[in-house]
């Protein structure tokens, strides 16, 4: 290689949580040494991964876990899909609401009054309302019903091999391709 010959250029990669667990963010860790693999290749933008807390507004892919349960979830997606070329909707929650969407099942208000009015051990036995906590939606939503979502990666979570095969095909210019081995959870 000559000695003056660039690098190319490395892809900005961003990652971020709405409502959910964090299990694919512990999954994207799962990665293990081919993370060193993957530094050579991307530089990490917003991502709890580097702590990070901005997105540049020229990201090359975005990749998102969590549903969406209140009004900061649906205005951190809007904002975050503005900023990446590509978003990735990561696990079982962004994809379909997950675990959290069980909710939906009830009101929004008889949920409220089950956790902070009839379980013991509240001390003042009030739904909070404060200014600054973000105003819970009647129902939990897949980012999808929000904003465009480009690729999907199921599981609850993803295996770390799984998250590695699609950010690699991407990085190839190649459309992902999952196995039955990586789309197969039991």
């Amino acid at each position: 290689m000559n000695a003056t010959a660039k690098k190319p250029k490395k892809l900005k990669v961003a990652t971020t949580s709405l409502g959910g667990c964090f299990g694919c963010h512990m999954s994207f860790l799962d990665i293990d040494e081919r993370l060193f693999t993957l530094v050579d290749l991307i530089e990490f933008d917003r991502s709890p991964l580097t702590d990070i807390k901005t997105c540049s507004p020229d990201c090359d892919i975005g990749i998102i876990e969590g549903g969406l349960c209140n009004a900061e979830n649906v205005h951190v997606l809007r904002e975050f899909r503005k900023s990446c070329k590509t978003l990735i909707a990561m696990g079982a929650c962004a994809i379909n609401g997950g675990l959290p969407a069980q909710r939906n099942h009830m009101p929004l208000t008889a949920v409220m009054e089950e956790v902070y009015q009839t379980q013991p051990g509240l001390a003042n036995r009030m739904i909070p309302n404060d200014p600054e906590l973000p105003l819970p939606l009647n129902l939990v939503h897949p980012i999808n019903e929000v904003v465009r979502v480009d690729y999907f990666i199921p599981g609850c979570p993803p295996s770390g091999d799984t998250i590695w095969k699609v950010l690699t095909d991407l990085l190839a210019g190649r459309e992902p391709q999952l196995d039955h081995e990586l789309m197969h959870y039991d």
